[in-house]
């Protein structure tokens, strides 16, 4: 931490304006009565999106919510939370260095990373307390309901306001990593300076007032009560989003043949999947994700069901029981993961809908590395593998006896992740691509990114998977 009195973090603190209570109070006509006022005001000016297709509202909670609620009434659209934490610098916790959402969604700020000189020990840390609070709140305000699927939708993320606007900044963020199409900001109120800075990170900004003398939020509300839990629940529970609907759309219906839930055996786990072997399928692709992720991964989802459109099964399951994910050491044991993957990959050539198909394996970050070292298992015939923002490197000494034809998907704006795969290719004796994708960063959430990546990931198995290996 710095003392010299020129901290170069205290540049990246937004500050909302400032005023005073009785200033704000003037202004009898931006005052909002309560909550649920301020969402059907704010429902009027978004009209325009009445009818349509695939919006989805997402409240920030707690007092987002209620705003959200009117918000989704008034444009009959699904309603949800979205839970984010901001991941402070340890000894400057207003200053965020990035942020966490469900679905094993993380952004990491690696100017601020650098200006504060964290080490990975000190991101781990944060990271580590903070999922854990996001996976209290989500389960508190979400019950048993899926998290829902936002790729390809319009997502208006809805708040009670903005003063620095770190929360939306964030839930903006999350959004679109999770496959959102367009993201709209709506809030009733905020501050001018961050407001306009806003528009970086969502598609369009909707804010019923911008006052010069901001103050704070609550004082543009006669009654800004604390908005409790249960609150948020019973709204929730009011305005479900549907089990099914938009992600037959977005994905698809289920091809002809085989779809289901299974529970996957893996030595002394059972491990949750969902697999799917369209009709005459040209083979099988296991999805190996990387920390924090799991089965119910938006980016991994949007990817299997390009490969299922295109005849290809899929599996998708939980690397860790909930158990094993509690400790983290187990998350980036790629010795670990490589082992179980073997186990899966087993259980999978037991199944009848899958006997004799070639296996091929899609990795990301960390999951990458185990499916790469899996594939270098002797006995453990894979056809192919694609890494999607790998980290091919930490598959270790085995890097070099993978057999299977390799194709490394890398964003041309990841870059440290770039060199590592550069590196790490010079390695392969396999045959092997590396492809760039222009623009992407490391979670490939940039417009366009993650469907160049599921078209070349479809390519490269279709390409290679041929008659089933004796």
């Amino acid at each position: 931490m710095r003392t010299d009195g020129c901290d170069p973090l205290a540049a990246l603190v937004a500050q909302p304006a400032s005023g005073s209570a009785e200033s704000v109070r003037k202004e009898v006509d931006a005052v909002f009565t309560d909550r649920r006022d301020a969402g059907v005001r704010l429902a009027e000016r978004l009209r325009g999106l009445l009818g349509t297709e695939n919006v989805m509202v997402l409240g920030l909670p707690r007092g987002g919510v209620p705003v959200a609620f009117e918000v989704a009434a008034a444009l009959g659209a699904p309603l949800d939370v979205i839970v984010v934490r901001k991941l402070g610098v340890p000894f400057q916790p207003e200053v965020g260095f990035g942020a966490i959402g469900e679905g094993g969604v993380r952004l990491v700020n690696r100017e601020v990373v650098r200006l504060a000189n964290l080490t990975e020990a000190e991101m781990t840390e944060v990271e580590e307390r903070e999922r854990a609070e996001l996976l209290r709140r989500a389960r508190r305000f979400r019950g048993d309901r899926p998290l829902a699927d936002l790729t390809g939708r319009t997502v208006i993320v809805v708040d009670d306001g903005i003063a620095t606007g770190g929360t939306a900044r964030a839930a903006c963020q999350i959004a679109r990593a999770r496959g959102a199409s367009r993201v709209v900001l709506a809030v009733p109120v905020g501050a001018q300076e961050t407001v306009a800075s806003l528009r970086k990170v969502a598609d369009e900004v909707v804010c019923l007032r911008t006052p010069e003398d901001f103050y704070a939020i609550g004082a543009w509300y006669a009654d800004f009560a604390q908005t409790t839990d249960e609150e948020v629940v019973e709204l929730l529970a009011r305005v479900a989003p549907p089990a099914t609907g938009h992600e037959e759309k977005m994905m698809g219906a289920a091809p002809p043949g085989f779809t289901g839930e299974v529970l996957v055996e893996a030595g002394e786990v059972r491990l949750p999947g969902r697999l799917v072997i369209p009709d005459e399928a040209g083979g099988v692709v296991v999805f190996v994700h990387g920390s924090g992720s799991g089965r119910n991964s938006p980016r991994n989802r949007y990817v299997a069901a390009t490969l299922n459109r295109a005849g290809l099964g899929t599996l998708l399951f939980d690397l860790l029981t909930a158990e094993e994910e509690a400790d983290r050491r187990n998350v980036f044991d790629i010795g670990l993961l490589a082992e179980r993957l073997v186990r899966v990959t087993g259980w999978l050539r037991d199944q009848p809908q899958a006997a004799g198909l070639p296996v091929g394996y899609f990795g990301a970050s960390t999951g990458a590395a185990a499916a790469l070292r899996a594939a270098a298992e002797p006995g453990n015939e894979i056809a192919a593998v694609v890494s999607r923002g790998g980290r091919p490197d930490l598959a270790g000494p085995r890097l070099d006896a993978v057999r299977a034809a390799t194709l490394l998907i890398v964003g041309g704006d990841d870059e440290a992740v770039l060199d590592l795969n550069r590196a790490a290719q010079r390695r392969l004796r396999c045959e092997n691509l590396l492809q760039v994708v222009p623009g992407a960063t490391h979670l490939f959430e940039e417009r366009g990114t993650l469907e160049t990546a599921a078209a070349l990931a479809r390519d490269w198995f279709t390409a290679h998977f041929g008659p089933p290996m004796s």
